[in-house]
């Protein structure tokens, strides 16, 4: 089974059923009766306990596993651009920050203007670094840049702040939440961190353990630029009221 359009606005998986075979023999199921609904422009979070299936959906929605029972249907009725970003940043080392950023551009996008969009990474200075010379966090803006210059219809990211610091890992939050802001896209990402999710996401996709499915969704109608230290901690009491099995 492969990624088909014609979904509409929104973005639609539906896995019946997805398994793995284990060395042992033994079939491992880990998606069950897994629905997922993402609307035009939303940004939406993926969250569950570990291993319950999250990069294993975003695979399938990639077009990188397709044997599993079951549909998805991207948005639009063309083949959207995608954006994606996955855990590591994957960059050419032989080639500059700019360089792997516009090797990503398709044709129509091969002259633009990436001034702005490097402003709003803080990448200006390092246009012209090579990836060895970056730092993680730097390497994660470089990667978070090259999804977006593409002018993604859909992004995908696969836990992009993992492994950072605390400190680091929130200014690459607010800086994508900044970039998302400028130019709204349909948006799917998983993460393991509540916080975050609450911090970025219009729509809270929570997942139970294997075999996987969604067990609820929490919406956030709050604009981003208005969720305040105390409007987050209210945010995350309501959704420990209302998912109270999960940490």
């Amino acid at each position: 089974m492969h990624p088909s359009v014609g979904a509409g606005a929104r973005l639609e998986i539906d896995i019946e059923r997805k398994a793995f075979r284990a060395a042992s023999g033994e079939t491992l199921e880990v998606l069950r009766d897994l629905h997922i609904e993402v609307e035009e422009n939303e940004f939406a979070c993926v969250i569950g306990p570990s291993g319950c299936g999250k990069t294993t959906t975003l695979r399938a929605l990639l077009g990188l596993d397709r044997d599993f029972e079951g549909s998805i249907r991207l948005p639009g009725t063309e083949d959207p651009r995608v954006g994606v970003v996955f855990q590591e940043p994957l960059l050419l080392p032989w080639r500059t920050v700019e360089a792997n950023v516009r090797l990503a551009l398709p044709t129509a996008l091969r002259d633009k203007n990436l001034d702005q969009l490097f402003s709003m990474l803080g990448l200006s200075t390092m246009r012209s670094f090579f990836p060895g010379e970056l730092s993680l966090g730097l390497a994660r803006r470089a990667a978070i840049a090259r999804a977006l210059a593409i002018e993604p219809g859909l992004l995908v990211l696969d836990e992009p702040f993992v492994s950072l610091d605390e400190a680091t890992a929130n200014q690459l939050r607010r800086m994508l939440a900044v970039a998302w802001s400028e130019r709204p896209m349909t948006t799917l990402m998983v993460t393991h961190n509540l916080q975050e999710a609450i911090l970025l996401a219009d729509r809270i996709i929570v997942l139970s353990s294997r075999p996987s499915r969604v067990t609820g969704v929490f919406l956030i109608r709050i604009p981003r630029e208005m969720r305040s230290e105390q409007v987050r901690s209210d945010l995350m009491r309501s959704f420990r009221e209302k998912f109270s099995d999960h940490g």
